[in-house]
């Protein structure tokens, strides 16, 4: 049995995403991987990511809505960072040469006007510091086999961090009800899923409450010009070569994705 160490645990997790494959949770061998652990491994790959040049560009939760955590068996939600080299363009196809896995979940996006900083912030404050209000895809791709783990190991693989892609459509958050704020999935033509802003910790301000907050306590906040991926609204559904999936807002606009080929 391997002796992982949170170094050790960063660098797999790195190398499985440069090399394409998946492997067994941690936890399996390391119990003690809970998510204060998972946290400080994934300080530490952001740590490597910055130094081999990406660039912050905002963060991201997981598993803001009930959909996903009762998909995943966590009914913990996560915060993790976003970089350039996860951006994608409008027309960009999802890069299925550089993921293992992918699966693409519609998110309310927030691109903030103002440094935000915790402990203690409501979701009024929070919306308050929020520039732009627009929707997105993520694209979530996880190092583990079958996307199985622990809180401790998604935390260490940035909680399935992949690629995201952001909208055209761009509102100020009081010229629309986010709560209400309604999304079909749409897979080559068919509605898979449907949900609502409400499905995000029941308002997507919240979310981003938690967020910030849940920052303070490992003394980072969310900067002036970052976006933040508010979370899933509904459950995933697999980028399948050669598909598209559509993720049709009701005032956010469509926010469309080719799934590429096969590589």
């Amino acid at each position: 049995m391997t002796t992982w160490t949170e170094g050790s645990v960063a660098t797999e997790l790195l190398a499985c995403e440069a090399e394409r494959r998946d492997r067994d949770s941690f936890a399996d061998e390391w119990p003690a991987l809970d998510a204060t652990t998972g946290y400080r491994i994934q300080a530490e790959t952001l740590r490597r990511r910055l130094e081999r040049g990406e660039k912050v560009t905002g963060v991201k939760l997981g598993l803001t809505s009930r959909a996903k955590q009762q998909r995943m068996g966590i009914d913990t939600p996560l915060v993790a960072w976003l970089t350039d080299a996860m951006a994608l363009g409008a027309g960009d196809p999802v890069p299925q040469h550089a993921l293992i896995h992918p699966r693409i979940e519609p998110e309310i996006v927030f691109v903030m006007k103002e440094r935000l900083e915790g402990p203690g912030v409501t979701a009024e404050q929070a919306l308050a510091a929020v520039g732009e209000v627009r929707g997105g895809a993520e694209v979530i791709d996880s190092r583990y086999r079958d996307f199985k783990f622990t809180v401790g190991d998604v935390l260490a693989d940035n909680a399935s961090s992949g690629a995201y892609l952001i909208g055209d459509v761009a509102v100020r958050h009081d010229e629309l009800d986010l709560a209400a704020e309604a999304v079909e999935v749409v897979v080559d033509g068919d509605v898979v899923h449907r949900a609502t802003g409400a499905d995000v910790l029941g308002h997507p301000a919240e979310a981003l409450a938690l967020a910030v907050n849940d920052l303070a306590t490992r003394g980072s906040a969310i900067e002036a010009g970052w976006i933040v991926l508010t979370g899933g609204m509904s459950d995933a559904v697999f980028a399948t070569p050669g598909s598209t999936v559509t993720c049709r807002f009701a005032h956010l606009g469509d926010v469309e994705l080719e799934c590429g080929r096969p590589d």
